[in-house]
């Protein structure tokens, strides 16, 4: 990326891509301008008496309906203050969100119009601007340097309460317009998302066939018997009904343990580049352990620690805060890991009675979901501690060749769900590399 402020024939700025198209390698360097100069603040009011889309601002999802967003439309009675804008509009929340730091910058694209709430700032790009384009520029973080000025202005609980002609001075660089070199990013990236989404699809798509399989190869509940079975078990018993409790009994399982509490527990000064990995139930993701990205203590500091070691083939199961990630642990480089005491171990003793690989995927049915999410309370303080969750229900069928045949079949389809999901987030890195290389990033503004 070039970056030059020119004197010729006054002070000029102007910005060069990493990458252009064959077609505008040669083009002239995008240049700087005001956002003011190639778009308008939208200051039109909603017509109290007539029924519009109330919209609201998403990070991730952009403009959408507040009554779907919400479940509700909250923008009471009188909206006569609120702005009316339509298709291919812009919005600019002027606020922290998990999306961005700076705030927010999204196109209205999937209703014609709308009205939205008076803190936005609202625009329109004039005439000969193509606004996918524009869609783009900010969402690769082109412009972020001059959110980051504003919002280093006027900060304040959250908001930074810039005014729409404080926005509109923020400097933007493109292409000359008529150049086409807009059109070529955005349909490049356009097609690129629509690419995303498709594969999005697949993997939903491979989601909800386990799921209903699963409601087919498990029992409903109330019942002992499922409606599919494979052909060699159609004639087997009724599957048992027992719980975690009766399991450690009849030693089927060891006693479950989480990691350490109190004073014990390690402190993030005790947190090192590489060692034992130190099992949150953040680090639980589509069925597996990431012990990749997750923290990681010293084998003395994990040796001096009471419980909680976890090892291959053990099922974990968190049950504080986020309850209901299951995984299992796969082959490890190391003895064992270490869990916080957000995260329970389920290790089989008897393994002719008991399947882990079936244990894991019972752990993920609705039932089994659905009971240990009431016991635990729900919200974002649900917790369910070891001697509660003793008494959660199981059900599995007592031949455990029947156990092993519905566990191979429904991780053979997680296996192609985490591949599919390999696949689409290499897309997505690929998306924002790409996006990075064909918008140019100046420098910050100064404030």
């Amino acid at each position: 990326m070039k970056w030059t402020n020119s004197q010729i024939p006054s002070e000029r700025l102007t910005a060069t891509p990493e990458l252009r198209f064959p077609d505008f390698r040669d083009a002239p360097s995008w240049e700087g301008k005001e956002l003011v100069a190639i778009a308008d603040p939208i200051v039109e009011r909603a017509d109290n008496e007539a029924q519009h889309n109330v919209l609201t601002l998403s990070g991730e999802h952009g403009l959408v309906l507040q009554s779907e967003y919400f479940g509700k439309q909250i923008a009471g009675t009188s909206s006569d203050r609120y702005l009316r804008i339509q298709r291919d509009d812009f919005v600019y929340n002027d606020r922290t969100t998990k999306a961005s730091e700076y705030g927010t910058i999204k196109r209205l694209k999937h209703h014609p119009h709308g009205i939205v709430s008076p803190i936005y700032k609202c625009f329109r790009f004039k005439e000969g601007e193509l606004p996918s384009f524009w869609e783009w520029y900010f969402e690769s973080g082109a412009h972020e340097a001059q959110l980051r000025s504003l919002a280093n202005e006027g900060a304040r609980a959250g908001r930074f309460n810039v005014s729409i002609g404080r926005f509109l001075s923020t400097t933007v660089f493109s292409p000359d317009p008529q150049s086409a070199e807009q059109a070529k990013i955005a349909e490049c990236l356009s097609t690129l998302d629509e690419l995303i989404g498709a594969e999005s699809q697949k993997l939903d798509a491979l989601k909800a066939h386990k799921k209903g399989l699963m409601q087919q190869l498990f029992p409903p509940e109330g019942e002992t018997r499922p409606r599919l079975r494979f052909p060699e078990f159609r004639d087997a018993p009724e599957w048992a009904l027992t719980t975690v409790g009766e399991l450690v009994q009849t030693n089927c399982l060891f006693p479950p343990r989480d990691g350490n509490h109190g004073n014990i527990h390690p402190k993030s000064s005790d947190y090192v580049a590489t060692g034992i990995p130190f099992v949150m139930a953040s680090d639980l993701k589509a069925g597996l352990v990431d012990t990749v990205n997750c923290h990681f203590i010293s084998k003395e500091v994990a040796d001096s620690l009471q419980k909680g070691f976890a090892r291959q083939g053990d099922v974990l199961l968190s049950h504080k805060g986020t309850v209901g990630e299951v995984a299992l642990v796969g082959k490890i480089s190391t003895p064992y890991l270490m869990l916080t005491p957000q995260v329970t171990y389920y290790r089989v003793k008897d393994e002719k009675r008991l399947s882990n690989l079936f244990l894991a995927q019972s752990f993920v049915s609705d039932e089994f979901q659905w009971n240990l999410i009431k016991a635990s309370g729900g919200g974002t303080r649900s917790y369910i501690g070891i001697t509660e969750q003793a008494n959660l229900s199981v059900r599995l069928p007592k031949n455990v060749a029947e156990q092993q045949r519905i566990a191979t079949c429904l991780s053979s389809l997680d296996g192609l769900a985490s591949a599919q999901q390999d696949r689409l987030r290499v897309l997505k890195i690929h998306k924002l590399g790409l996006m990075q290389q064909l918008f140019p990033s100046p420098p910050e503004a100064e404030g």
